[in-house]
């Protein structure tokens, strides 16, 4: 199983994520977690991560793709993976093409969890209120913020996989059970 799963903040990824890798026993990637790794390797990818981000720059759609490439050829990932928050532009949709093709796989499926703007709005507030979370992205114009470079960045890669045929959208609308099985059922499992 190779997935990638995509959607906006506050679209439930991260509790989907989790009961993708239960459920199929493969590793959750998370970008933010493999730069931090990088970074903490001392590796020369790692230094070249480190170096970026210390200057206060975004990392670049060739350099992230890069750490994901070393990340794919690890042991963990021969019976498949999930990646979470990558690709997040259409470059790295088409780095991740090559990468695929140059080990001769390709996606299980690419599952886009699809969820009304306003109930993401309304489910990052509430998870701001009621879970005692500090996290400084639930606050509602960071959270409005968020969603605005989502809908100009990252879901122009679900058009991407949309015209080539491998988009799953799910209604991201219901109990966690109810949304898991939809994904399920999207992957053909």
């Amino acid at each position: 199983m190779r997935i990638v799963l995509l959607g906006p903040p506050g679209a439930g990824k991260g509790t989907q994520a989790m009961e993708i890798v239960k459920k199929f026993g493969i590793p959750h990637i998370s970008t933010g977690e493999i730069l931090r790794e990088q970074v903490a390797s001392g590796s020369a990818l790692g230094l070249k991560v480190k170096a970026t981000l210390d200057a206060g720059e975004l990392v670049s759609d060739e350099v992230i793709m890069e750490v994901i490439e070393e990340r794919l050829k690890r042991p963990d990932c021969a019976k498949g993976y999930l990646l979470d928050g990558v690709p997040r532009t259409v470059r790295q949709a088409e780095i991740l093409a090559g990468i695929l093709e140059k080990t001769d796989t390709e996606l299980t499926a690419v599952v886009q969890i699809s969820v009304p703007e306003q109930v993401l709005m309304e489910r990052i507030r509430h998870r701001g209120l009621t879970s005692g979370s500090n996290r400084s992205d639930d606050t509602a114009a960071v959270a409005a913020n968020r969603l605005q470079v989502y809908w100009a960045q990252t879901a122009p890669v679900a058009t991407y996989y949309r015209d080539r045929g491998s988009l799953k959208e799910v209604d991201g609308v219901g109990t966690v059970q109810e949304v898991s099985e939809r994904i399920f059922k999207a992957v053909g499992r």
